[in-house]
């Protein structure tokens, strides 16, 4: 399953325009009825926060004018994947702890790590993707 979309050009720090915005739970709804399908209920809640905080990274820091949504599942995997249509540079940022936001990587790290996955960024840096395991969860 691929689906792209095309997001607002804007400069760092300027609001994001609510159309979108409302790709992020979009792109929830879509990952849940994808794992529905697949019959992958219990990665339902995983996945779409991994997918969301991922959309909304290439949202507001890619500068880009379109993102992409990849899932795969096959052999006991299911790969998930977000590009934006230019390179980023991945970082992790300091945040206090009252910051509201800055730490959504982290979350997709840790996210991913207690499934027992694994998560990169592409050679090009255009795409953050997570592999994981899903042999037994299917219910």
């Amino acid at each position: 399953m691929q689906t792209s979309f095309e997001i607002a050009r804007r400069a760092q720090g300027e609001e994001i325009p609510l159309r979108d915005a409302l790709r992020v739970g979009a792109t929830r709804r879509i990952a849940r009825a994808y794992l529905s399908f697949h019959r992958l209920p219990s990665l339902a809640f995983p996945v779409s926060l991994i997918l969301s905080e991922l959309v909304t990274n290439a949202i507001q820091h890619s500068g880009g004018t379109e993102v992409t949504v990849t899932m795969q599942h096959e052999d006991d995997l299911l790969y998930a994947g977000v590009t934006s249509d230019v390179p980023g540079n991945l970082t992790f940022r300091e945040t206090s702890e009252d910051a509201e936001n800055g730490r959504g990587l982290l979350l997709v790290m840790v996210t991913v790590s207690g499934l027992d996955g694994t998560w990169g960024v592409s050679d090009d840096q255009r795409t953050v993707w997570c592999l994981l395991p899903t042999e037994g969860g299917a219910q």
